[in-house]
């Protein structure tokens, strides 16, 4: 997951967009896609943090950084949840064909 940033004319790019081919098809890819998403989601959350605690000591950032890098934060962590809720939806029917 990258950082979020302007909105490119085509619309959204593809999910394997600047990927190596060998990561895009391969299950150790995907591994390594989701703990990358995850690191990132964390990062956004830091960053956040960092600007809330620039904030409220006086420094010199504007509410709308604060609420900008809050509300990325924000925005990746429930994108990290709707992941796993698939994840452990696909899981639970995997389960219930084995039955």
């Amino acid at each position: 997951m990258n950082a979020i940033g302007p909105m490119q004319p085509s619309g959204i790019p593809p999910l394997t967009a600047g990927l190596p081919a060998k990561v895009a098809g391969s299950a150790e890819g995907f591994k390594d896609i989701l703990l990358q998403s995850v690191r990132e989601a964390n990062a956004l959350q830091q960053e956040a943090d960092a600007a809330v605690e620039r904030m409220a000591a006086g420094e010199e950032v504007t509410a709308a950084e604060v609420l900008t890098a809050v509300q990325k934060a924000d925005i990746a962590f429930k994108l990290m949840m709707q992941i796993r809720n698939k994840l452990v939806q696909a899981y639970q029917e995997l389960q219930a064909v084995r039955v």
